[in-house]
């Protein structure tokens, strides 16, 4: 078998991935990284570079910003045709800790994918301003309300999987990104009879580079629900 793999996108996140590689390559048990590059002009990818003598780091460069969602799309393309087990997905800028990772293998032992969950035992959010807090928190109540998955948080990022449960997503019909990704990657998972848990986790909002959240990020979420819900409407 193959060892764990972290699909990571990054978009001029230098400062963050120098720190990130070390610690992930510090984890027990050992673990692989692919970066999935959009091009980042700060020199992201010459970080990367500097790493992958290690022969647990991997580079995936796409020619330029095409989105988050369509990053882990490439990215877990990447990892099943290299039968690497289980997928973990992840942000570059440290709001989700990697030594909670073990955790989220372990718990693959009962189910086929694992949620790290801001919201599942109380509030678990760090230095967001209580607009961004409010929004997320409503939304996963909406997406709750409209589609009926019984998780605490489907908006979250922070997901590990087994690869045969990621196997079963039709990655060519998943276009969506931000919060409707992390939506849609959950919901075609339960509605492909795969188990989920939920597993706390503590969110801290990064410290280096800038969010990458969007108007049109939060919008595509509000009507990806409906989308999921009642495909026949759309």
């Amino acid at each position: 078998m193959k060892s764990p793999l972290a699909v990571v996108p990054t978009y001029n996140e230098i400062d963050n991935i120098r720190r990130l590689l070390p610690a992930l390559l510090a984890l027990p048990g050992g673990i692989d990284v692919l970066i999935v590059d959009d091009n980042s002009p700060d020199g992201t990818a010459g970080a990367v570079e500097e790493m992958m003598p290690t022969g647990r780091v991997h580079l995936l460069s796409r020619p330029g910003k095409a989105g988050l969602g369509q990053a882990y799309v490439a990215g877990f393309r990447w990892a099943l045709e290299r039968e690497f087990d289980p997928i973990i997905q992840m942000d570059a800028d440290f709001s989700h800790d990697p030594a909670k990772i073990p955790e989220l293998i372990a718990a693959l032992e009962n189910c086929d994918f694992v949620l790290g969950s801001r919201y599942c035992s109380g509030v678990n959010v760090v230095n967001w301003p209580l607009s961004r807090l409010l929004l997320s928190w409503f939304a996963n109540r909406y997406t709750r309300l409209v589609t009926g998955m019984p998780v605490m948080d489907a908006t979250g990022g922070f997901k590990a999987f087994r690869r045969e449960a990621l196997a079963r997503l039709d990655l060519n019909r998943i276009h969506s990104d931000g919060y409707s990704f992390q939506i849609e990657v959950t919901y075609k998972l339960l509605k492909a009879g795969c188990r989920v848990a939920e597993i706390p986790i503590i969110f801290v909002d990064r410290h280096a580079g800038t969010s990458k959240m969007t108007r049109s990020i939060v919008w595509e979420a509000v009507w990806m629900v409906w989308r999921l819900r009642f495909p026949w409407l759309f």
